[in-house]
This record gives structure tokens, C-alpha cells and sequence, in this order.
């Protein structure tokens, strides 16, 4: 698993909680070669019987949040990090994708935009001092394919496929910066599929059985993905199969 990071390499994972990201923190620990895997989420996730795990409960949406992990880290280099944070509806604030320019909201737009590219973005700049350096390190951040500027012939979903769009510009940014902190950092974000999440959960009715991913799977072929990825390489934009997706 990820043989170009070093035996016993630090990662870090968020959205812990979620599908996703509880998957990731699973696959990891199958593995022997990770020493270290903080998962982080906004609330308490099951309890995981292994030594190298350790639980963080802070909302990363929030300035207080990104301090305290920062604080939990105390420096530590991060080899992996893994984030996994991604809104499309909430039913409590009645945001849902849309299907028209009439269903534009401003609040459900900027609501989206903080979750799906301004924290991806502050994240980064908060781990800055763990990931400045010479150790090798990946970062991988979830995308979505409809982000694609070039690949959208569909329309509708704008406050979802803008926010994305916006999260794939400011990696592809962040990459560059991060490069000339530690010139062994690759970044890439990732296209996952349908996964059989609550992100999905009210949209999986059109989706054929093949097509429709357990998070297991996911976790596996995501990480996968990664593990072609070489150090130092520029932004990268990939799908769950490997395949390069058009930013």
C-alpha cells in the first residue's frame, strides 16, 4: 500500500465519519504499513480497536475546528492526508441540487461553496507546517466528476458543480505553492462514483446496481489511484478507475 511513502507513515483523514472517509480509515488499517491515522470528524464515529487510530471530534468548517486540529498535530509531518469533507443537500436548511436557474440560492450556494472548496482550501493552509519539508507526501482531496468544467453537458446542480469546480481550481493552486514548500508533494483530487452514502442516498434511483459503490470498494480503488501517483507530480484529477477526468 502506497510504496512510495515510508513504513510507519502519519496520516491524516477527514470527514471520518462519513461513508467515505470511515472506509479510508478502514483500508488503512488493514494494512500494516501505516504507524499513525487520526481520523477527523464533527461528531463521535465508532470506536476502532487498533493502537495506530486515534479519533479527533472538531467541525473543520470552523476556524476554532482547523485550530484544534493543528493543536492535536503538534507538528507531526504528514505523509498522507485524505479529506473527504463534501456537502450536496441538507434537508434541515432545505437545500436540495437544482434543476434551473430558478432554483439558485444564495445561501444554499455559499453554504456549498464553504463546505466544498472553502475548507478543502483552509485546510491546507492550516497544515502548511506539516506538510513543508523533504518527506514524501500525498495530499488527495474528493471531487466529483460534474465539477468538470470542460465535461458538462447536462447543466443544472450549479451550487454543487460551481463549488467543485472552485475546489479543483484552488488544489490546483494550493499544488503548485505546496510544491515549493515540499518539492516530494503530489496533490490530487478524486472522482469517487456513486457511492452508497447519505451524500448519494436520495439520488440512487437511476443508478444501475453495477454503478452504485460500496464505500469499502471506493476506499480500496481510491487509494489504489493514489498509489500510481508519483511525487512531485503536478495537480492531478482522477476518477475511482484510475482514468484522468478533464478539470
Amino acid at each position: 500500500m502506497l510504496a512510495q511513502l515510508p513504513e510507519g507513515f502519519t496520516t491524516l483523514v477527514t470527514g471520518a465519519g462519513g461513508g467515505i472517509g470511515r472506509a479510508v480509515v478502514d483500508a488503512l488499517l488493514a494494512s500494516p504499513r501505516p504507524g499513525r491515522v487520526i481520523g477527523v470528524s464533527r461528531q463521535s464515529g465508532p470506536v476502532v480497536n487498533d493502537a495506530r487510530c486515534e479519533a479527533l471530534n472538531t467541525d473543520l468548517t470552523t476556524a476554532e475546528g482547523r485550530e484544534a486540529l493543528v493543536a492535536h498535530l503538534d507538528g507531526t509531518p504528514l505523509h498522507l492526508t485524505f479529506n473527504t469533507i463534501g456537502m450536496l443537500h441538507d434537508e434541515a436548511l432545505g437545500i436540495h441540487p437544482e434543476k434551473r436557474l430558478d432554483d439558485l440560492d444564495a445561501e444554499a450556494l455559499a453554504r456549498l461553496f464553504q463546505v466544498n472548496a472553502t475548507t478543502p482550501a483552509l485546510l491546507l493552509r492550516a497544515l502548511q507546517p506539516n506538510l513543508k519539508g523533504h518527506h514524501p507526501a500525498l495530499v488527495a482531496s474528493l471531487s466529483a466528476r460534474v465539477g468538470s468544467i470542460e465535461d458538462n453537458r447536462l447543466g443544472g446542480w450549479y451550487a454543487y458543480r460551481a463549488s467543485k469546480a472552485a475546489h479543483n481550481m484552488l488544489m490546483r493552486t494550493a499544488a503548485v505553492e505546496l510544491r515549493r514548500l515540499n518539492p516530494t508533494i503530489a496533490v490530487a483530487c478524486l472522482h469517487p462514483g456513486t457511492t452508497d452514502t447519505a451524500l448519494s442516498r436520495p439520488f440512487q434511483a437511476r443508478v444501475p446496481e453495477d454503478k452504485l459503490f460500496t464505500p469499502a470498494f471506493v476506499a480500496e480503488r481510491l487509494l489504489n489511484v493514489l498509489e500510481q501517483r508519483r511525487l512531485g507530480e503536478s495537480a492531478s484529477f482522477h476518477d475511482w478507475a484510475g482514468e484522468p477526468v478533464a478539470w
